[in-house]
């Protein structure tokens, strides 16, 4: 499963570093991405990152405050965390954020397309709140 945890409320301007707590073998390769969804509106791509190579993207709104990073657990493929680590936030980040994961397939998508799009990806996790005011 993908598990979010790092969420709250923060004033604009400050910093949060969201985590998602990987297990399972079908997660060691592949896509792993963040993904965001504000109310009313659809679920959003927000950043990308290529297992394999370690080849990232980022949408345009959040390219240079946002930072995708992946850590592996020692010795065990199964175990990892996907972090986001998230500055100068805006009132416009406030959504729920979701940490998913995408098949090898999903990368060289999103780089053709420029986009992220959810239906490319596989699994999720139950998302966690981000508040920015």
């Amino acid at each position: 499963p993908l598990v979010e945890s790092g969420g709250g409320s923060v004033q604009a301007g400050g910093s949060m570093r969201l985590s998602c707590t990987i297990h399972g073998y079908t997660y060691s390769a592949g896509c792993m991405g963040w993904f965001r969804q504000a109310p009313g509106k659809e679920r959003a791509g927000v950043a990308a990152l290529y297992t394999s190579n370690s080849k990232t993207y980022y949408a345009d709104s959040v390219k240079g405050r946002f930072t995708i990073s992946k850590v592996n657990a020692v010795n065990d493929n199964s175990k990892g965390t996907l972090y986001l680590r998230m500055n100068i936030l805006k009132a416009d980040d406030t959504a729920l954020y979701f940490c998913a994961w995408g098949p090898t397939s999903a990368m060289p998508a999103i780089q053709a397309r420029g986009i992220m799009s959810p239906l490319w990806f596989a699994a999720w996790g139950q998302g966690t709140q981000v508040t920015v005011s």
